[in-house]
């Protein structure tokens, strides 16, 4: 089992914030681009709800 400072970080390319490594990203890690679904619907040009 890993320290959570050891994961791998990558920065959001949507927000610019950093987000770690997750297990439900495990077999995908290399082509994960955002943080979140929200930052992944706005770089797609969708709408957001506030």
């Amino acid at each position: 089992m890993r320290k959570k400072a050891e994961l791998p970080v990558k920065d959001c390319l949507q927000c610019g914030r950093p987000f770690a490594w997750r297990k439900k990203w495990a077999r995908d890690w290399v082509q994960v681009k955002y943080c979140s679904e929200r930052c992944r619907r706005t770089a797609r040009g969708g709408l957001v709800a506030p």
